[in-house]
């Protein structure tokens, strides 16, 4: 078995930017009232003329480019979504076609707001069983076609964007993997606090207990990944968290004790993207440079099927 790394990243967002404001005219609500739950005062929404793969390949081009690679470098496209309407093609077949990549092995991975790090996870052992050389990771969600918007609980919490990462093989990896183990699972039991149902499909979810899970379930699990990449929280650089809501992530993250990381807050002007958010705070965070290049990063993706996963990478 070979290693992996993450070497590039981009992100995309609509033009279009939807402000509390905007949506205290749309339903009851206001800014403070937003502001002080959710912490969110912006999102990005999408027309309907820009459909998820479109988004998703935007953010891969970014990527690409600044791996300094070409679409046909590319062996394996993997996107995380649940906002895909069609069957087939698949938004994976779609990027790809979009982007003109020449014969890629495509899938769909939908485990909602974690989807993008289940599908690093698969990408890095793809890529360790010799499956694959390089693959692109993308978490691209169109919230905003699924959620109701007369429902002010859950349309203040919403929107659209892509994140994607360049994952390669490294055959010289020594030290600290690139990707770090995986640690993943679910609650099946309460899977349908969170859920997207219908036709046309529509979001809802149970919002205290998804509080709940995630402010006292999660923090724990979050620390077992960094041991299993053999780090404490303190010697982590960042912290990306699913970008859910400040009021889970603010108190996960200090629930996990990385004391001297920087927390990614895109939520603030991202809204809840769902698969999109890690990417997207990631990439955010690199391209202004707020985290050192090799510096030790927890991903971790949580929430619909109150599914979970993470794992520790190196900054690329």
């Amino acid at each position: 078995m070979t290693g992996t790394r993450v070497v590039a990243l981009g992100h995309y967002q609509p033009a279009k930017v939807l402000t509390n404001h905007d949506l205290a005219a749309m339903v009851d609500t206001s800014d403070e009232w937003i502001t002080s739950r959710v912490g969110i005062r912006t999102r990005h929404i999408g027309g309907p003329d820009e459909p998820v793969d479109e988004l998703a390949a935007h953010a891969a081009a970014k990527a690409l480019a600044a791996a300094g690679l070409q679409p046909s470098d590319i062996d394996l496209v993997l996107v995380a979504t649940s906002t895909a309407i069609d069957r087939s093609p698949s938004m994976s077949a779609r990027v790809a076609a979009r982007l003109g990549m020449e014969a890629p092995a495509v899938m769909d991975i939908n485990v909602v707001c974690s989807g993008f790090t289940h599908a690093l996870a698969t990408a890095d052992h793809a890529l360790r069983a010799g499956a694959a050389t390089r693959a692109l990771v993308i978490g691209a969600d169109k919230m905003g076609d699924i959620v109701d918007w007369t429902d002010r609980s859950s349309c203040v919490l919403m929107g659209d964007g892509a994140g994607a990462a360049v994952v390669v093989a490294d055959p010289a990896e020594s030290g600290r993997p690139g990707i770090g183990p995986v640690l993943w699972g679910s609650v099946p039991g309460m899977g349908d606090a969170v859920r997207i149902e219908g036709t046309p499909p529509r979001f809802a979810q149970e919002g205290q207990s998804v509080y709940r899970w995630a402010t006292t379930q999660l923090p724990p699990i979050a620390r077992k990944v960094c041991e299993k990449a053999g780090l404490t929280p303190e010697d982590l650089a960042a912290v990306v968290l699913h970008q859910a809501n400040l009021r889970i992530i603010e108190p996960v993250a200090r629930k996990i004790g990385a004391v001297n990381a920087v927390v990614a807050r895109d939520v603030i002007d991202s809204g809840n993207t769902s698969a999109a958010s890690i990417p997207m705070a990631l990439s955010k965070l690199v391209e202004r440079g707020e985290v050192p290049s090799g510096a030790p990063v927890l991903l971790f993706g949580f929430g619909g099927n109150l599914s979970y996963a993470g794992q520790v990478i190196s900054c690329p």
